[in-house]
């Protein structure tokens, strides 16, 4: 599926990301707490609060929470602009309380950083630094207009000029930093998902078109028969009236032709039948050829070697034909053909423990500084490889990250270099070299269907 549709399924995804009661339970948290610090503050503390400011700023929040628990649904899932508002009132409100307690000399103050992580959580960039930009310019507005905290004897809760430029200064660095990490870490995490969604889809797709062979391989095994039947009558028919020059002969002969013609047909789609174990098994080099061979025709030389590591079997191992590996091996030669200049070389070398499948080109190789990165999902957007024109297409990294998943789920393990020299590998072109390593146990048929097929 297109990069971009993905984009557009992750926005529609996050623009309803949270639920009404999600932030509803934060508020009634949030008010809860409240009234527990003005309790602590008047009863043990003894500083003297403006309780009905503070009564006022506490049953606003509750009344808002109220209205929203009766007029919506508790599941409602919340578009940004509601969202956006929500955090507006909850940080208007909390100005609110630390300007009746003290500003930004009462500690609470730096709870204002709430607001802002949530935003940066589930909110888009822009909105993100909109609401940042708030903070920051009310607790400056808190710094200086406020309605002190008096003792009961007169005294004023106050800190040091000093100490409130420090604490100016560590909120505003906590509204940059903590909103910062926390949307990074949230685009990561978006990132992931529609690139894991996109491996799924893949997947389905490849196991779709596999499923789809053995239809019409078992469609194909199961019409033989009857076609064999109409086949045999119309050429017994054909031979009784032999010499006959009737319209009857004459619609023989096209019954016969057909037959013929359809035998021919189904021949092509399923002459290995259901039950024939090429539909699960096949040689290792079947396999990275059923891969590479939508990629044969463009334009670049795909050229294949193989051979049995030193002292090994020269016999090709029968592996398990599985839609990961396909898709997987797919995705990497797409790639190698993609960037080479002319050539792609597709090695394959085996032993009794191990299976290596080595894919390397000529062209201008890995970026030196990517290759620990690589396989990482849409890292194609900040790096492209070296040796590329400006105009060259981008990609998304999506199509190694892929293959990456699919081809460690059945057991593989990638290495990524240039030069096509690695140790234990074959050599390859001078370019971008992907190894692709499996344990042999790993590729093996299952011992039940090695038995039932030695039955067969």
């Amino acid at each position: 599926m297109p990069t971009p549709t993905l984009g557009l399924l992750t926005r529609h995804r996050k623009e309803n990301w949270v639920r009404l009661r999600t932030l509803t339970t934060l508020r009634w948290i949030a008010i809860g707490g409240q009234i527990s610090a003005i309790l602590v503050v008047e009863n043990v503390m003894g500083i003297d609060l403006n309780l009905w400011l503070c009564a006022v700023a506490i049953c606003i929040a509750a009344a808002a929470n109220v209205y929203l628990t009766v007029a919506f649904p508790a599941n409602r899932r919340l578009s940004e602009y509601e969202v956006t508002l929500n955090l507006l009132f909850d940080i208007t409100q909390l100005t609110f309380m630390l300007f009746a307690t003290g500003g930004l000399h009462n500690p609470f103050s730096l709870l204002t950083l709430v607001p802002v992580v949530v935003a940066a959580s589930v909110l888009q960039i822009g909105t993100t630094v909109g609401l940042g930009l708030l903070t920051v310019a009310l607790i400056t507005l808190l710094s200086t207009f406020h309605l002190p905290l008096e003792y009961a004897d007169g005294g004023i809760v106050r800190l040091s000029d000093e100490v409130l430029v420090g604490f100016w200064v560590a909120i505003v660095i906590g509204v940059v930093f903590i909103g910062t990490f926390a949307h990074r870490v949230t685009a990561e995490v978006d990132a992931m998902m529609d690139a894991l969604t996109a491996t799924q889809m893949a997947l389905e797709r490849e196991q779709r078109l596999t499923s789809l062979g053995g239809v019409v391989a078992a469609t194909a095994h199961e019409l033989g028969t009857p076609l064999a039947t109409i086949k045999l009558i119309s050429s017994e028919m054909l031979e009784s009236n032999k010499g006959s020059e009737t319209e009857f002969a004459e619609d023989l002969k096209l019954i016969n032709a057909q037959a013929n013609r359809c035998r021919d047909i189904l021949r092509s789609m399923g002459r290995l039948g259901k039950d024939d174990s090429y539909m699960r098994r096949a040689p290792i080099s079947e396999i990275v050829r059923e891969a590479a061979e939508p990629h044969e025709m463009r334009g670049k030389s795909v050229r294949y070697e193989m051979r049995p590591a030193e002292g090994s079997d020269p016999r090709q191992p029968v592996v398990t034909r599985r839609p990961e590996i396909i898709h997987g091996l797919r995705n990497v030669i797409e790639n190698a053909v993609g960037y080479a200049r002319s050539e792609v070389l597709v090695s394959i070398v085996w032993s009794e423990d191990e299976i290596r499948v080595q894919i390397s080109d000529d062209g201008p190789g890995f970026p030196q500084a990517d290759l620990d990165r690589i396989g990482e999902p849409y890292m194609g957007r900040r790096r492209v490889r070296f040796g590329l024109a400006p105009s060259a297409p981008r990609g998304m990294g999506m199509g190694l990250f892929i293959a990456k998943t699919l081809l460690e789920r059945t057991g593989a393990a990638l290495l990524f270099s240039n030069g096509g020299t690695r140790a234990g590998a074959t050599t390859g072109l001078r370019g971008a070299t992907v190894d692709v390593l499996w344990k042999t146990m790993h590729l093996e048929p299952p011992e039940q269907e090695e038995l039932s097929t030695n039955k067969a």
